[in-house]
C-alpha cells in the first residue's frame, strides 16, 4: 500500500524557535493535505556558526528541548517525522558535535539515528570552502529503519556522492532512501538533481530528498529545490524555490515493478 510522504523545505538560520517553529506550520499543513510521513532538511534547527551550534547540542536518543518538541510534533500529527540533520553531542568532547539523521515514529519515540559517515570537506574555487570534519565527527554506521511503507536507508547530504553506502542500504532491504540537505546553491545548480536521480536509478529505490533553501548569511546559501523521486528516476514532487512543501506516494509496489523490468540489482557480478 502506498504512503503518502512529505517533504518540507525551509531556510534556517541561527534563531531556532523561529526554524522550529516554521517547521512545525508546515509539517501541519502537509498532515492536512495527507501526509502520514513527513520529512526534514538538514541542520533545521539552526544554521550557523559552531559557538552557537554548542549551545544548543543534545545527547541522543535521550534529548532535551528541541529533541521533545519534534518529538511532541509527532505524536501531536500522529506522524513519522525525519529529523534531516540533529546536532548532537559528542560524549567527552564538548568542542565537537554529530550531525545526526533522526527517524521518530507516530508516538514519538526514536527509532532510528544515523550519524552522516562522508563530511562535507571542500575547497571549491569561486564556490564554498567548508570543513565540516574541523568541528563534526563522522559515523561509521549504515542505519535502516522500519517506516509505514517498509524500509528507508538514511543518509545526510554530502553522502549522495558516494554509491556504495546506497548499494548497501539497497542490499539491506531499502525500498527508498532519505537524502536530508543543506546543498550549497554552487554545486546544487550543476549537481543536486543528477546526482538523486543516479542513485534512484542505480538502486531503483525512491529517493526523498528534504533540503534547505535561500541565503542564510552572506557566505551561505542552499540550493534547495526539495524532491521525492521515483525508482524508474522520475521526479514525482519538487519545490523549486522558498518555505513549503510537497508530497507525492511511496509504493512498495512500484519498487517491485521496477527491479522485476530491469533486474540491474540481481545482475551484478564480482570483478577484479
Amino acid at each position: 500500500m502506498a504512503t503518502r510522504v512529505a517533504v518540507v523545505q525551509h531556510c534556517a538560520g541561527t534563531d531556532v524557535e523561529q526554524n522550529l517553529s516554521t517547521l512545525e506550520v508546515l509539517s501541519r499543513e502537509a498532515a492536512t493535505a495527507g501526509a502520514e510521513i513527513i520529512t526534514w532538511a538538514e541542520a533545521f534547527a539552526y544554521l550557523g556558526r559552531h559557538d552557537g551550534k554548542k549551545e544548543i547540542l543534545e545527547s541522543l536518543p535521550e534529548g532535551g528541548p528541541i529533541l521533545e518538541r519534534c518529538q511532541n510534533l509527532a505524536r501531536d500529527l500522529n506522524c513519522e517525522i525525519l529529523l534531516g540533520g540533529f546536532h548532537e553531542s559528542v560524549p567527552d568532547d564538548p568542542e565537537r558535535c554529530f550531525n545526526t539523521s533522526v527517524y521518530l515514529g507516530s508516538d514519538g519515540r526514536v527509532n532510528a539515528l544515523y550519524r552522516k559517515i562522508h563530511l562535507f570537506d571542500v575547497n571549491i574555487a569561486d564556490g564554498p570552502q567548508l570543513q565540516e570534519s574541523r568541528q563534526t565527527s563522522g559515523g561509521d554506521k549504515a542505519i535502516t529503519v522500519e517506516t509505514r511503507f517498509g524500509c528507508l536507508g538514511m543518509t545526510v547530504c554530502y553522502d549522495v556522492r558516494f554509491p556504495a553506502l546506497y548499494q548497501h542500504l539497497t542490499d539491506h532491504g531499502a525500498i527508498a532512501l532519505s537524502v536530508p540537505s543543506a546543498f550549497t546553491a554552487h554545486t546544487g545548480a550543476a549537481h543536486w538533481h543528477p546526482l538523486l536521480r543516479a542513485r534512484a536509478i542505480e538502486c531503483q529505490s525512491y529517493v526523498i530528498a528534504p533540503a534547505q533553501h535561500g541565503q542564510h548569511s552572506k557566505n551561505r546559501a542552499s540550493y534547495g529545490h526539495s524532491v521525492i523521486i521515483d525508482p524508474w528516476g522520475e521526479v514525482l514532487a519538487e519545490i523549486p524555490e522558498g518555505d513549503g512543501y510537497a508530497i507525492a506516494d511511496v509504493d512498495p509496489a512500484r519498487v517491485t515493478e521496477v527491479r522485476s523490468s530491469i533486474p540491474s540489482l540481481e545482475n551484478r557480478r564480482p570483478f577484479s
